[in-house]
């Protein structure tokens, strides 16, 4: 007998993420059986599989994958190979930008494919790819249920105060407003603070989600009530490559004086900024950590800055601070940023426990801290497999 399963799709610039939930006749468990990656698409690109249910051991094998549609191709044949037991109903794929269209998730049809291409501008370096993959996958797959899941939607919660800029009605009317992302990984967040915060989980929370791309989430009773990513992934800290907020002079600037025109600013912002551009040396701060260069140190010391006023921002926003809680790749990976972030809080009541930070918490904070603080795995494939088996489900 097959086991029913929904696979999950993160598409990003050049590499595909994945994850295989398989879920009991009954729809009330699913299990994560396999988490993935194939990445450098177009490169040396690799194939790269946990099997969660065997030990968590590891296949990695090279294939070649030049566009999206091969690296798609290559993982179904895969999964023809070593998941021959399934019985693949549904594929979840995170899709960066809803807009003001989408508050839920929903099934993709051609009129919500249309209006998910309508918001390509809004995230241009993410939006193409999540779309290229549910279309290839529709043509490879049609028997597929095929349901968008959106970065934004959790924020749709923020009053209206916090959705707006200073800018003519008009423009707010047309869309230009604070959407917010990485609401996936806030939703699980959300959804898993009681079991280490319990009733103080309602409280007011600020979630560091920090990795190659970073931001934060101010909560109250565990809904979103501001957030450091605006109209566009990059507001807010500064991330690996992107620059996070800016003085919109600047770009005036890099046009008229410089001679930029919007592609060359663009690139500017995106791929040459950050982490990367403080340091001149890698975006990835696992790299800045371990090297003794004075502008790698720098670059930690603008992010640990930036992470600190905007937490200060948040918790003004919340009017007090009950928790923090990091996650994502540098969140939960990088115990001397959190200790630094700690240390920038000290004035909010923050007192690290440098002994659990060291070893990752979960709580890293004292007993007597006035503000608790906490490390939480995140797991963004798990939220996109509940809403797409609920929709499943549904119809």
């Amino acid at each position: 007998m097959l086991n029913e399963a929904i696979l999950i799709i993160n598409s990003g610039s050049s590499s595909i993420k994945f994850a295989v939930f398989v879920f009991d006749e009954k729809k009330e468990s699913l299990d994560a059986w396999y988490r993935g990656e194939i990445d450098s698409i177009g490169h040396q690109t690799h194939l790269t599989v946990r099997c969660v249910r065997d030990n968590g051991s590891l296949i990695d094998e090279s294939v070649a994958a030049q566009t999206h549609d091969d690296a798609l191709q290559i993982l179904l044949g895969w999964l023809e190979r070593y998941a021959a037991d399934l019985h693949f109903v549904a594929a979840g794929h995170r899709v960066v930008h809803g807009g003001t269209f989408f508050s839920k998730p929903v099934i993709v049809d051609a009129e919500v494919d249309a209006r998910l291409k309508q918001l390509v501008p809004l995230a241009p370096l993410h939006q193409p790819h999540n779309l290229a993959a549910i279309r290839a996958l529709k043509q490879l797959q049609p028997e597929w249920v095929q349901v968008a899941c959106f970065d934004t939607a959790f924020h749709h919660t923020m009053p209206s105060v916090a959705q707006g800029f200073a800018l003519p009605l008009a423009l707010t009317e047309e869309g230009v407003r604070c959407y917010g992302f990485h609401g996936l990984s806030y939703e699980y967040i959300a959804g898993v603070l009681p079991d280490s915060l319990g009733a103080g989980a309602e409280g007011r929370v600020i979630v560091a989600h920090l990795g190659h791309g970073a931001s934060m989430c101010a909560m109250k009773g565990r809904k979103s009530i501001a957030t450091t990513m605006t109209f566009t992934p990059l507001d807010g800290l500064p991330m690996g490559t992107r620059c996070g907020a800016i003085d919109p002079g600047v770009i005036l600037y890099l046009m008229r004086e410089k001679g930029m025109d919007l592609d060359a600013v663009s690139d500017l912002l995106h791929h040459q900024s950050g982490l990367l551009g403080l340091s001149g040396i890698s975006g990835d701060m696992r790299a800045l950590l371990a090297s003794e260069s004075s502008q790698a140190e720098q670059a930690i010391e603008m992010f640990v800055y930036r992470a600190g006023r905007e937490l200060g921002s948040l918790a003004a926003a919340l009017g007090g601070l009950d928790a923090v809680v990091f996650t994502a790749g540098i969140g939960e990976h990088a115990p001397e940023i959190r200790e630094r972030i700690c240390w920038e809080a000290a004035w909010l009541g923050v007192r690290l426990d440098e002994a659990a930070n060291a070893t990752g918490g979960p709580r890293i904070s004292r007993l007597e801290s006035a503000v608790s603080a906490w490390v939480i795995p995140t797991d963004e494939e798990l939220i996109i497999a509940r809403h797409t088996l609920a929709l499943v489900d549904d119809r």
